[in-house]
């Protein structure tokens, strides 16, 4: 009895399509006279015999297996499914689509450094994707032995590489570890490239890999967020008096108190202090401004005539008043 003939006809179709899918094997079923190849948009379909390719068809549509796929399939091969034959087919259907996966690490990564002997813990997360590259490695080493293959499979084979390799690369990339984001596009471009190899036997291969976000201890978080501040006032003094006011303001709010007051009492003091030491430095230039108009600088002061007490301190820029010596800086006027 031939294969295609007393038997009623099927349709070999991906009957458990879904998204999370990279690929799903019709197998253990004779293709029957009559029946028809309905491959969808983003399918591929594999014909196979005794595990190796015989077709490969990319283009979507609904094709005549007996008219249209068994003489392309006998070209390629020679007469293998011939009408007196009584073989089953398998058929593999794979899906060619971009997945996008999430990961994140398990548990904190201590990555060494100076600042802390025990290392820093890190943890990170982002996303990485993947496609099928290679048929016959797919098959030959995955889905000889399986009959679908999801999206969880692949992370669970990927995902404990992840940590390993985070390590490895923000050692090798991390010029600062401190600001580990500015060099996460290298860092990442590290890893893609080792997954890549890691799962290459799988006919599979990491198109893309992104780190989203390194996330440091709240402690340290905060000991960065504190060194930031202080750069960005320029010195601490300033930041002393910054931190006074913040101080200040939040007395206010939670209803003040002695601390808040003497608070802004230290506060006062300070900022009279600066206005002290910024007229002080005024008048040390204006005194210099006055010596070099003496030396025959361009100074705003007029020298006196020979012999006649000046209006001002040659010296240090004072009005003189009556006295022949300045009152200011003790500066002999005549």
């Amino acid at each position: 009895m031939g294969l295609f003939s007393n038997q009623f006809a099927n349709v070999v179709e991906w009957e458990e399509w879904n998204e999370e899918m990279v690929f799903w094997k019709w197998t253990n079923r004779e293709i029957k006279k009559g029946s028809r190849l309905i491959i969808r948009p983003g399918q591929d379909a594999i014909f196979l015999y005794n595990g190796k390719i015989d077709g490969v068809f990319t283009e979507d549509g609904d094709y005549d297996i007996e008219s249209e796929i068994i003489p392309f399939l006998s070209t390629l091969k020679g007469i293998k499914f011939g009408f007196n034959s009584g073989m089953r087919a398998e058929v593999l259907f794979v899906n060619t689509k971009e997945f996008l996966m999430k990961w994140g690490t398990q548990n904190p990564i201590l990555i060494p450094t100076p600042q802390l002997p025990g290392g820093m813990p890190i943890r990170a997360n982002g996303t990485y994707t993947f496609r099928v590259s290679d048929h016959t490695s797919l098959i030959e080493n995955v889905a000889g032995v399986k009959n679908s293959y999801g999206v969880s499979d692949l992370r669970n084979r990927i995902n404990p590489f992840i940590d390993q390799l985070l390590m490895k690369w923000i050692t090798t990339e991390g010029k600062d570890m401190f600001n580990l984001q500015a060099n996460a596009s290298l860092i990442a471009a590290g890893i893609r490239k080792d997954l890549s190899y890691e799962i290459s036997d799988t006919g599979m291969e990491i198109t893309g890999f992104q780190v989203m976000s390194f996330n440091y201890p709240k402690e340290v978080q905060d000991m960065v967020t504190k060194t930031a501040s202080q750069s960005m006032i320029g010195d601490i003094g300033r930041y002393q008096q910054v931190s006074m006011t913040d101080g200040m303001a939040s007395g206010s709010m939670n209803g003040g108190g002695v601390a808040s007051d003497m608070m802004g009492m230290m506060m006062g003091m300070n900022v009279a202090g600066q206005m002290m030491k910024n007229m002080n430095e005024t008048m040390q230039q204006m005194g210099t401004m006055g010596a070099q108009g003496q030396n025959g600088g361009q100074s705003s002061v007029a020298p006196a005539a020979s012999g006649t007490k000046p209006n001002f301190c040659p010296n240090c820029g004072q009005k003189t008043g009556e006295g022949n010596f300045c009152p200011n800086c003790g500066q002999k006027l005549l």
